[in-house]
């Protein structure tokens, strides 16, 4: 009987201690009406103690014992500053102080508030993103667009360049297209060997080839100097 009795003087000292938290949603532009509000519950302690907002914007969490809790609100459409409730033993109306979220619960730098509570919608929260409309330099800005521009006027100018190439010099650039192809083959084929003996092979005929032309070059010019003097001669006689 006594260990009833007392549970039954703790029990009711706890519900002596414990206060009903009160306050209201003030309506503006963002949110003028219950209506455009929702459903909407308010927290503390992540859902430790909790009330629903009444179609006049006031709520009321009762039994909330002595304490420091963070309040939030749970809306779909709005958002809400988060506050810092602290709840004393020896006082009947509880401390309302701003609260920052990340920041130190025990902050001194907290600004106190009035009480009842006042909650007030800080901005709308948006869920759709309107699709963008068609952009000609939106398009161009694509890096993938420019590289297939560019890609599209090579090929539409090639021709006009290969039908103005010297005929010598196409041939020499179908060579070594062929060469490259033949290489590449080896390669895929496993024979690395043979691969990389083309190569060398390659670039033996084009260094042999940059001698030849350059020997003709000098010939030309010995010739070119021969002919000069030999004309010099018949003319001094």
């Amino acid at each position: 009987m006594r260990l009833v009795s007392l549970l039954s003087v703790l029990a009711g000292l706890k519900t002596a201690l414990a206060i009903d938290l009160v306050g209201h949603v003030q309506w503006n532009d963002l949110c003028p009406n219950y209506k455009t509000l929702g459903a909407t519950k308010v927290i503390l302690d992540a859902g430790r103690y909790s009330a629903r907002v009444t179609w006049n914007g006031n709520f009321s969490i009762p039994d909330v014992d002595p304490g420091t809790y963070v309040m939030s609100v749970l809306s779909h459409d709005h958002t809400f500053d988060k506050l810092r409730i602290d709840i004393s033993s020896t006082s009947a109306l509880p401390e309302i102080k701003s609260h920052v979220f990340g920041t130190p619960l025990l902050s001194p730098s907290a600004v106190f508030l009035s009480y009842p509570i006042t909650l007030t919608p800080r901005g709308k929260n948006s869920y759709f993103k309107p699709h963008e409309s068609f952009s000609v330099l939106g398009m161009f800005q694509n890096p993938m667009m420019v590289l297939m521009l560019l890609t599209g006027l090579m090929l539409l100018g090639l021709p006009y360049v290969m039908k103005n190439t010297d005929p010598q010099t196409l041939e020499e650039i179908k060579g070594q297209h062929a060469k490259f192809a033949n290489i590449q083959n080896s390669i895929q084929s496993g024979n690395i060997k043979s691969g990389i003996s083309a190569l060398l092979t390659g670039d033996e005929e084009t260094k042999s080839a940059g001698a030849s032309s350059g020997a003709r070059a000098q010939s030309n010019n010995g010739s070119t100097v021969q002919q000069r003097k030999a004309g010099k001669g018949g003319k001094r006689r």
